[in-house]
């Protein structure tokens, strides 16, 4: 299993619902490295897309505690136990992508990191662990720096040893 997910150098992933800052490279690569893949993703997660639609290309599996919960195009899951029996042995193609409770529930389960680091700090409500302090995951990628509207940040890979 995947995990893909935004930080700065705080490791904060997001405030008031959405993400700290929007640079359309990031974008990008998000698309590119989940595009026809399934995202397991969280309730607020999926309302804070365009629309608060399902990305199209991706399967797009939801967890929520809500028991009315069911937007259109969306599989919906109310534990990690249903979902994960939904997935199946093979999750070679699945990415973990929000937000701050469902990385957390899915952290262990996941063998390979994509994380977009910004090297700027935000005002932040919701964190991600420092995965730099682990000391069983390594780099294993990393892009060079991109710039965009005057904000540095680069791609990296974890790979869990």
């Amino acid at each position: 299993m995947n995990l893909i997910v935004v930080v700065d150098e705080n490791w904060s992933i997001g405030r008031d619902g959405g993400l700290l800052v929007h640079l359309s490279g990031d974008l990008k690569y998000f698309k590119k490295r989940t595009y026809g893949k399934t995202l397991i993703m969280g309730r607020k997660t999926l309302e804070s897309f365009p629309g608060a639609r399902p990305l199209p290309g991706r399967r797009n599996l939801v967890l929520t505690r809500r028991s009315d919960y069911a937007p259109e195009g969306c599989e919906v899951f109310h534990s990690k136990e249903e979902l994960t029996r939904q997935l199946g042995p093979d999750t070679s193609n699945v990415f973990v992508s929000g937000g701050e409770n469902v990385y957390r529930q899915f952290l262990e389960d996941c063998d390979t990191f994509f994380v977009t680091k910004i090297y700027q700090s935000f005002p932040a409500d919701r964190s991600f662990p420092d995965l730099d302090q682990r000391e069983d995951l390594e780099i294993t990628w990393k892009s060079g720096v991109q710039e965009e509207k005057g904000i540095k940040y680069q791609f990296f890979e974890y790979t869990r040893k």
